[in-house]
């Protein structure tokens, strides 16, 4: 009897030891809308992920859930995590802004990161890249490149973020190569390889010889090559299997040092919310590889281009600019302030077409 107990006794203090252990463990939670093999903009939020796991070792525990749609779904995934006992989740979609905010208010102790949204809460924080850096680069190598002077872009919805992004590569476009015209495709849809290969099919019928996409497939890459002679860029990843052409450059989201800052600030107990918007200077927007296709001078004036920016010598919205009705918007010198750029619904003077509604 004595024996039994002594065992019961040392199977109790075992399992306490080792609950001990798993509350030890920071879990983190990460909701992402496309599948981690999407090759962009998904694909870049798990290697955050991995990162996290590889920096913290068996300090962490990590799930994540992909392909969640933007909606209710989303909310039920995000219940379920922080009723799983996530001490962190990364929402990793604008659509996700709404229902990352309810679930907060249901699990103040839980600690929320929203990536491209602007609601915040005592435990939601909000996240983004400065996207419209990279379009910068990507602009200028468009017009200088192109032939049919007609650059085609893949938009996923009219938010400010992907209005920033058609503006400022229109803009740097146009700086090389006064004649350069934008054709934009709407395509509904972050990820749908289908939509995507078809709005990509849509623009080079309509003689666009350079492709940018604000989706996550790399289902653009693929018709641009089948086409022919149509230059790409990889969309928040490097989508360098299609390098050297049609990808002759990319922009690569680069998650992983802020996902470890702020897992490590709920480890220290610091967490607090706050609002960040890194771009290429901070190391959270990359320049991919530019490669041979694009000729010499072209590929040093976008490397110059982007060392500009990230220096801060130089902002991409930088006036004289007009909007598209001709009305005056930044002054010889002017920059735009973040305020303005977060809530941009407006495109730039020389882009045709209406912002869908």
């Amino acid at each position: 009897m004595k024996f039994t107990k002594l065992l019961a006794t040392a199977a109790l203090g075992l399992g306490l030891a080792t609950a001990a252990v798993a509350q030890d463990k920071t879990k983190v939670g990460f909701v992402y809308v496309g599948p981690v093999g999407d090759g962009g903009w998904t694909y870049e939020h798990n290697e955050g992920r991995l990162a996290v796991e590889e920096h913290f070792g068996d300090k962490v525990e990590t799930v994540f859930v992909e392909s969640v749609p933007e909606g209710p779904d989303a909310e039920r995934v995000m219940t379920q995590m922080a009723l799983g006992g996530a001490d962190l989740i990364f929402t990793t979609s604008f659509g996700y802004m709404d229902p990352t905010i309810n679930v907060a208010k249901k699990f103040p102790d839980v600690k929320f990161e929203h990536a491209t949204g602007y609601k915040r809460a005592d435990n939601v924080s909000t996240y983004s890249a400065r996207f419209y850096e990279g379009r910068a680069v990507q602009g200028l190598i468009a017009g200088h490149m192109t032939e049919s002077n007609i650059v085609g872009y893949i938009g996923s919805y009219p938010i400010p973020e992907v209005i920033r992004g058609i503006n400022s590569a229109f803009i740097h476009a146009r700086k090389v190569n006064p004649d350069v015209q934008f054709k934009i495709v709407w395509a509904y849809t972050w990820f749908d390889p289908a939509k995507e290969a078809d709005a990509a099919n849509v623009l080079i019928e309509q003689g666009a010889d350079v492709i940018l996409q604000h989706t996550d497939s790399t289902a653009p890459q693929a018709a641009a090559q089948a086409a022919g002679d149509v230059i790409t860029f990889g969309q928040a990843s490097d989508m360098a299997e299609y390098a050297p052409k049609p990808r002759v450059s990319s922009i690569i989201d680069n998650w992983a040092p802020y996902y470890i800052d702020r897992v490590q600030a709920v480890m220290d107990g610091t967490w607090e919310s706050q609002d960040v918007w890194h771009g290429i200077g901070e190391g959270m927007v990359g320049i991919g590889e530019i490669t041979d296709a694009v000729p010499a001078d072209v590929k040093q004036a976008a490397l110059d281009l982007k060392d500009s920016i990230a220096s801060g010598e130089y902002h991409p919205f930088t006036g004289p600019i007009k909007k598209q009705d001709g009305s005056d918007w930044l002054a010889e010198g002017e920059t735009a302030d973040d305020g303005t750029l977060a809530g941009m619904n407006f495109y730039v003077e020389g882009i045709e077409g209406d912002i869908p509604q």
